[in-house]
């Protein structure tokens, strides 16, 4: 056998070991993928579920929330520029409220998601920051993990307001009703201004996100 047909055979070896190879290793992943997806789903799931019930009681509701949402296109109005998804919370047969994914585009450090839970009777039932890129130890106090404040989070001030008197959803430095650190309103304004805009978009369509089917798109 020549050179040249020892060279070809030997390449056609290797090729025909590192196609083998590969079909395995993708085989492995996915039988891997396979059997670890249900855990990663219910991961994914608790942590959602974690949030919601930052912002909404368990006890104020009694639907499965995961499987009663809606989902949003791009909504300028909540800062949503692809989307987001809005969760339903009901009572029996009475609507309890309406768990809305939002974002202020004008952070200090950029876009910072949020999770506002809007009651059946038009107040904030609770906010969170859901992502963020704050400064930390000035402007993250936006974030209850992070707020040195244990005891009275910032972000707590949110539960229970609407969107009377004026000012209610305004920092006390614009004229408003909540406070802020000295140093770090910038903050503290991008979420208060989301909240505020996410409230007034939410009461707007009530109904109709109440009513519209289980995992259409509004």
């Amino acid at each position: 056998m020549s050179a040249e047909h020892t060279a070809t055979a030997t390449s056609l070896r290797s090729a025909g070991v590192m196609l083998a190879f590969a079909v395995v290793f993708t085989m492995m992943m996915a039988a891997t993928y396979r059997f670890t997806r249900p855990d990663i789903e219910a991961a994914r799931e608790a942590a959602k579920m974690k949030l919601i019930d930052a912002v909404l009681p368990p006890d104020r509701y009694d639907n499965p929330l995961l499987d009663d949402t809606v989902d949003l296109g791009p909504t300028p109005a909540l800062g949503l520029r692809e989307g987001g998804r809005i969760y339903r919370a009901r009572h029996g047969a009475d609507d309890a409220a309406l768990i809305v994914e939002a974002a202020a585009p004008d952070g200090y450090g950029g876009r910072i998601d949020l999770l506002v839970a809007v009651a059946a009777d038009g107040r904030v039932a609770g906010v969170r920051a859901t992502a963020h890129s704050e400064t930390p130890g000035l402007g993250d106090y936006i974030d209850p993990r992070k707020d040195r404040n244990k005891h009275s989070p910032w972000i707590e001030q949110f539960r229970g307001r609407g969107p009377t008197p004026a000012g209610a959803l305004r920092l006390k430095k614009d004229g408003g009703e909540l406070d802020y650190r000295v140093g770090a309103t910038i903050s503290a304004r991008a979420v208060s201004g989301a909240v505020a805009r996410a409230l007034a978009w939410t009461r707007a369509h009530a109904a109709e996100l109440y009513a519209a089917p289980a995992g259409s798109r509004f």
